[in-house]
């Protein structure tokens, strides 16, 4: 296999792993800057879903593979990682499904069920289809308008300025996905209300903007370590 096969393979297994990652622990909420008053920008401390922990890392990566390997690659990555999303999540949700032992397990905290457990692991994993199917849809929405905006600017710069197709194609895009996503997830599946829903997605939205803006090098880094292990 050539050194560029084997360098798109490890990029895919990367990108594959955050997206799969993603939907696993991105249904947690966490809270950062906990000190900031009602009276901020924010209304109080900023929340934010942890996945904003990997799924920029996907936009690190599309970038990367879109400047050195091409448009068809990239879209290829992006379609091989929604699919592979829906079949963890299919088999995430038939691990749900499977009934709880009803043994009991002793410990130093003393005796608890082991259906305890599947009842704690059935709140963080249960989230309706049409929720799961919506936010993936979304997802290689977002993902296929990063690619096609990050070509179309390399096109009408003659290949230049990487930093601008970079930082414009991952910010249109994290755009659409973040307002899309969190809504769909934190009002239909969390039931929170849309005051906090709408903190949430600026809040995301600037975090990934800051991330995008310093991922810059990497992906400057990543083209040209690419290119080098590619000769």
């Amino acid at each position: 296999m050539k050194n560029m096969d084997k360098t798109y393979n490890i990029f895919l297994a990367v990108f594959i792993t955050m997206i799969v990652l993603t939907n696993i622990i991105g249904v947690k909420l966490f809270e950062i800057f906990p000190n900031l008053t009602s009276d901020s920008i924010f209304g109080g401390p900023i929340t934010l879903t942890t996945g904003i922990i990997t799924y920029p890392i996907t936009f690190l990566v599309t970038d990367i593979v879109c400047e050195v390997f091409g448009k068809k690659k990239a879209s290829h990555m992006v379609i091989l990682g929604f699919f592979t999303s829906i079949i963890s999540l299919i088999f995430i949700n038939l691990a749900v499904i499977l009934p709880g032992s009803e043994a009991w397990v002793n410990n130093s905290l003393g005796y608890y069920s082991i259906n305890d457990m599947q009842k704690a692991y059935e709140s963080v994993f249960t989230l309706p289809g049409f929720l799961i199917s919506a936010s993936m849809l979304a997802y290689l929405v977002a993902q296929l308008i990063d690619v096609r905006i990050f070509h179309y600017l390399k096109k009408i710069t003659n290949g230049k300025k990487l930093w601008l197709r970079n930082n414009v194609s991952t910010m249109f895009s994290q755009l659409i996905d973040t307002i899309v996503v969190n809504s769909i997830f934190l009002h239909f599946g969390l039931n929170l209300s849309w005051d906090i829903i709408f903190k949430i997605i600026i809040a995301s939205y600037i975090f990934k903007i800051i991330i995008a803006v310093i991922d810059t090098p990497l992906v400057y880094l990543g083209v040209h370590l690419t290119n080098k292990l590619g000769k």
